[in-house]
């Protein structure tokens, strides 16, 4: 539409508007000596006011804080409402759960904006230099540090200790020893097995390896050894936390350092430019854990007696001498994060300084990162114990009485069995798909798939996909903890299932699937996942409580790849289609 308007007015209308300014306002008075020489400008120092302070840090923080504010509060909210409206309880020390979902919140945000700046400059530039300066033998072996390394100083990592203090030695001994006075060889195992997929995924990029067969490889002796477990009531109880660790191993601190390196390493051969380069790693660092968890535990069911756990765990229950300051929270929530991050750090600056013999870039920067890693690390800590696994484990021991009595709440059920337990199982399923199509890694990995697929498979294709996935395993895993169901009769029919789509699927969509599982396991996920199957557990009086995490993973591998399939079935129906029209 178009609109006649007097050129007097255009012209009026613009002198208003717009303000010439002469460069010579803008530019600084040219002072000389007295030999006539210019005499070289010397900009006055800025000056801020708390005004201008605030500007800065508001425009700096909000989008930081907003973007872990919409991974936790919906969540947070979720459990709140399903407590009060379906449940009909009050949230115990609610006020300090608040603050602590905060501090959840703040940590996490200083430790993603730490991680940026202080430690993946290390992962990219050993990525890049390390193949060059170094032989094969001494990049594989820098990898799989890298990988135990950053296992520790995962964010997630620090559920499992919390996890520990709600297992019962009576009812799990090995369990308890395991998440208690072996939690720090359990994490090193893990690391270990994080360290073998870092291996084996970097000469994947370098050889240009297909994943299937690895994917076939790491799941054989993954599964025998479930099975094994199976015949022997000790194990039994610990395949839960095996295959949970390895949901807890694929978090923000390993896949992208790790990937950094191993796409840094096939980018200096020449083998960057692969459609398939970020892809496998993640999946065998899910899997390799699993193995060594439960290499591990066959260790510890056959070399520690029973009595023995049980009586040093009664024996440090008794003991009434007070814990020092860095063996109870928040001391070692502190003493955790230091822990967790100092070693890394001095890892990559030791391989960098001494190996490579390259000099930190931005050393500010990077120094002033560090420290916000390690501060957001020990808030986030904080906020796990007070707030997440607080939360979790009291809306999961309260969840069963839905449908069942509980020393809980005595005056249960609520409900009908049937619509108990229904309420609960929806309960379960809405959790996971929230929280997962609420995951930011989730959402870089659908845009990622749908540029590498040329659009055939949508982002908002593969999201639903993995949240659907989610959602049914974790209502699967609910259901499993509830009829104390043996995981292994469900975990091995699925990876089975799994292997069979694998055989079916085209290796892109392989790739897809296999580290989809990756992506939806993150720092809050964990806990909160980990913290409800314990509650519920406690509360329906099982042995334990993981296997959540694990049907979790499974679930959007099955969902992803059978969409992949239906995928592939549509666009070759409607290319089979066009050809007549086309001939015609």
């Amino acid at each position: 539409m178009t609109q006649n308007i007097r050129y007097g007015q255009y012209i009026r209308d613009v002198s208003v508007t717009a303000q010439e300014i002469s460069y010579n306002a803008l530019s600084p008075k040219i002072d000389r000596d007295r030999a006539g020489v210019i005499i070289p400008y010397q900009p006055p120092k800025v000056t801020l006011n708390p005004k201008d302070i605030y500007r800065l840090l508001k425009n700096y923080l909000a989008g930081r804080f907003m973007e872990q504010f919409s991974a936790v509060a919906p969540l947070a909210v979720y459990l709140a409402l399903f407590q009060l409206i379906v449940l009909h309880q009050m949230i115990d020390g609610f006020v300090g759960i608040v603050f602590a979902l905060v501090a959840v919140m703040i940590g996490l945000m200083f430790f993603m904006e730490g991680l940026a700046l202080g430690l993946m400059p290390f992962g990219e530039t050993i990525g890049v230099m390390l193949p060059k300066k170094s032989t094969l033998p001494v990049v594989l072996t820098i990898a799989f540090l890298l990988g135990v390394g950053v296992t520790f100083a995962e964010p997630a990592i620090g559920a499992l200790k919390t996890a520990g203090q709600l297992v019962d030695v009576n009812k799990a001994p090995y369990l308890f020893l395991l998440l208690n006075d072996w939690s720090g060889t359990l994490v090193l195992v893990v690391g270990a097995g994080v360290g073998l997929a870092a291996i084996l995924g970097t000469m994947r990029f370098l050889r240009g390896w297909s994943l299937k067969p690895m994917i076939y490889a790491a799941l054989a002796p993954a599964l025998a050894m479930t099975f094994y477990a199976t015949t022997n009531d000790y194990l039994e109880p610990v395949l839960g936390l095996a295959w949970d660790c390895g949901a807890v191993t694929t978090g923000p601190v390993t896949v992208p350092l790790v990937l950094s390196l191993g796409i840094g390493i096939a980018s200096s051969a020449g083998k960057g430019s692969q459609t398939l380069s970020g892809f496998g790693i993640v999946t065998l660092a899910s899997i390799f854990p699993i193995i060594g968890v439960l290499g591990l535990s066959i260790y510890v069911v056959s070399t520690v007696p029973v009595d023995q756990i049980i009586q040093g765990a009664a024996a440090v229950s008794a003991m009434s001498t007070e814990a020092a300051w860095y063996d109870v929270s928040p001391g070692v929530d502190v003493v955790l994060a230091f822990r967790a991050i100092l070693p890394l750090v001095l890892f990559l600056f030791l391989v960098l300084n001494f190996l490579l013999k390259e000099k930190v870039q931005n050393g500010g920067i990077v120094a002033y990162g560090i420290a916000l890693t390690i501060i957001g690390m020990a808030i986030f800590n904080l906020g796990l114990t007070y707030g997440l696994s607080a939360l979790g484990e009291q809306s999961g021991s309260l969840l069963p009485s839905a449908f069942a009595s509980i020393d809980a709440v005595p005056d249960s059920p609520i409900y009908v069995y049937i619509v108990g337990m229904v309420l609960a199982l929806a309960f379960a399923w809405f959790l996971g798909f929230g929280a997962t199509l609420a995951e930011p890694a989730l959402n870089a990995l659908g845009a990622t798939v749908e540029n590498m697929t040329q659009g055939v498979f949508k982002k908002s294709t593969l999201m639903y996909a993995v949240s659907l996935g989610v959602a049914f395993g974790i209502a699967i895993g609910l259901a499993k903890i509830v009829f104390n169901i043996p995981l292994a009769t469900m975990l091995i029919p699925a990876y089975f299932f799994a292997i069979f789509l694998t055989f079916l699927s085209t290796e892109e969509f392989v790739n897809i699937a296999w580290d989809s599982a990756g992506v939806t396991t993150g720092p809050i996920t964990v806990p909160l996942v980990l913290a409800m199957g314990l509650g519920v557990g406690g509360a329906v009086n099982v042995v334990e409580g993981f296997g959540m995490l694990s049907m979790a993973s499974i679930g959007p591998i099955i969902s992803v790849m059978l969409t992949g399939l239906w995928v592939r079935f549509s666009a070759r129906f409607k290319k089979e289609e066009e050809v007549p029209v086309e001939a015609a």
